[in-house]
């Protein structure tokens, strides 16, 4: 006759006697010594120096020319009437010119740049619906109290509420071509296409009700505070591209990590014959609807024309920071040999 004893105890909170709960799986555990690191630090070194230099010349390969435009040319009437909020609301144009003395070949891409812009900060970052950007009603009648203070207009919500969407850049820009003896003639841009796919098909959606219009589906609800527009009015010839799911606005709601930085606002429209191959060299002019103030955070605008590769555009960061790094550990694995001839193996040469 048996009997079950319950464990109790002690014994009860002892793991099974496994390989696995006693820890006493197989494992590879390498014995570090200097005949094995020194020659990972070396190779790591002329890797990290190899891919660097190889990034800095993709990156040599692309083109690129930044126009600041904040008071340049016929801008400076415009940057001084956006210093006075009385006259905030007048429409005001400009033009500024720049020359390619070579021409941009392949792809071209049209970007807006701000400098001095802190679109980082965590509090700016915050202040945004995104339950509001996706479509939903409530969030459009009551919007997060995250927006504050860009939340409420009186008792009317805002949308879209919160400082990004508040601050949204609103600058418009016609780019020109000027060929010798000839008319000046208009670059085609595509304004469609510039967010990312899915920003535009899952991040933003209009709000739907049965079959109201836009107009109908945000009666009620009032722009930002520094908006020219509402919202449903952002591009009414295309309601693809109208509401919440405007472009312009996908592509400004995408924060910056860095305080100067640039934006798409186009991308050349290679069907013209003039375009085919890319922008020419030659004169070109860009003529601007002067919307946006820069002179209360002390910064300035550009217009920013670049061709991309593979890595993208015009950027040094990464190939230095991989040939800084690979530097640098040469210079360490350097070191440490040195150390370990002096010493020797085991330090039997070190001296108390």
């Amino acid at each position: 006759m048996s009997t079950n004893v319950a464990k109790s105890g002690p014994l009860a909170r002892r793991p099974d006697n496994s390989a696995f709960k006693q820890q006493r799986l197989p494992a590879w555990s390498p014995s570090l010594t200097a005949n094995t690191v020194l020659p990972f630090f070396f190779f790591m070194g002329v890797l990290c120096v190899l891919l660097g230099v190889w990034l800095l010349l993709t990156v040599k390969g692309t083109q690129e020319i930044k126009v600041d435009y904040t008071d340049a040319g016929t801008c400076g009437l415009c940057f001084e009437r956006r210093k006075h909020r009385a006259k905030a609301l007048e429409s005001c144009n400009c033009s500024v010119t720049f020359s390619l003395s070579e021409s941009f070949e392949g792809n071209v891409f049209f970007y807006y740049g701000l400098v001095n812009f802190h679109q980082n900060l965590r509090r700016y970052m915050d202040s945004r619906d995104d339950g509001q950007m996706v479509g939903r009603l409530k969030n459009l009648k009551t919007p997060s109290t995250y927006c504050f203070p860009f939340r409420l207009v009186g008792k009317t919500p805002i949308a879209p509420c919160g400082a990004v969407a508040n601050s949204m850049f609103n600058d418009t820009f016609i780019l020109r071509y000027h060929p010798v003896e000839r008319t000046p003639v208009e670059v085609p841009l595509f304004r469609k296409g510039i967010a990312w796919y899915t920003d535009k098909n899952i991040k933003f959606r209009n709000p739907k009700v049965s079959n109201d219009t836009l107009p109908q589906i945000f009666e009620g609800t009032a722009p930002p505070f520094y908006w020219q527009k509402p919202v449903y009015e952002l591009d009414t010839t295309d309601l693809n591209n109208n509401g919440f799911v405007n472009e312009d606005l996908i592509v400004w709601m995408r924060e910056a990590a860095f305080p100067n930085f640039k934006k798409l606002y186009g991308i050349l429209n290679r069907s013209q014959a003039e375009f085919t191959n890319g922008l020419p060299a030659g004169n070109y002019s860009v003529s601007i609807t002067y919307n946006y103030p820069v002179e209360y955070f002390q910064g300035r605008k550009q217009v920013v024309l670049s061709t991309v590769s593979w890595f993208g555009g015009q950027n040094h960061f990464l190939p230095i920071a991989y040939i800084v790094t690979g530097g640098l550990i040469l210079v360490v694995a350097m070191v440490l040999t040195g150390v370990y001839l002096k010493v020797g193996k085991g330090g039997a040469n070190m001296k108390e």
